[in-house]
């Protein structure tokens, strides 16, 4: 089993244990999300190349895709200058963001309102059997 201490120590867990990090997809560069990482998430993610996030609602390790089928495969493991933001590049088979969509960031502010620009490809219902699971 590979050792991770080094890549560990340049990460700055915040004081919840905790560590943004962003989804981008390998190629298009395509921003899809932002989740929560702990330190076996990480590792899990690096031994395995599933990415695996720490959910805060369901206290517990979340791997993208359990309910849903909507994995990520890590490409690049990336860690910021300050170490205290993940960058994941990452190859996302369907959407990425629990609403069907493919990217969570769906939302833009236009003149005063907020517009929705990207289109659902997958019915929540379809993805999750009727649960209202907010995470994918």
């Amino acid at each position: 089993m590979t050792d991770y201490a080094k890549i560990l120590d340049a990460i700055r867990f915040n004081a919840d244990g905790l560590v943004p990090a962003i989804a981008q997809q390998e190629g298009s560069g395509e921003v899809l999300m932002m989740a929560w990482m702990n330190r076996d998430a990480v590792v899990e993610t690096l031994s395995t190349g599933r990415v695996c996030y720490w959910s805060r609602s369901r206290g517990g390790l979340w791997r993208k895709g359990e309910t849903s089928g909507q994995v990520q495969r890590l490409k690049e493991f990336r860690i910021d200058c300050d170490g205290d933001t993940l960058l994941l590049v990452v190859d996302q088979d369907g959407v990425a963001c629990h609403t069907g969509r493919r990217s969570c960031f769906y939302r833009t502010a236009r003149d005063g309102e907020l517009v929705t620009v990207l289109d659902v490809l997958r019915s929540p219902e379809s993805l999750y059997g009727g649960k209202n699971d907010t995470q994918t």
